[in-house]
């Protein structure tokens, strides 16, 4: 009645099936995640940057007061 399904994961990136272990399933998607995490990367450091500089200024007009 019901079909079994084979022992499968899923691309991180695109959600197809795939009976490998790897988590992505072809070289595109890879390269796709790579480039994904190192924009992230570079939104982290521009958020650090810019909590610094609030606080900077924060500290510099109160301390004019």
């Amino acid at each position: 009645m019901v079909d079994q399904i084979p022992q499968h994961t899923h691309c991180q990136i695109c959600r197809k099936a795939t009976t490998s272990q790897e988590p992505f399933c072809s070289e595109e998607c890879k390269q796709q995640y790579t480039a994904m995490k190192k924009r992230n990367r570079l939104w982290v450091y521009v958020m650090y940057a810019l909590m610094v500089f609030i606080i900077i200024v924060i500290v510099v007009s109160s301390l004019g007061k």
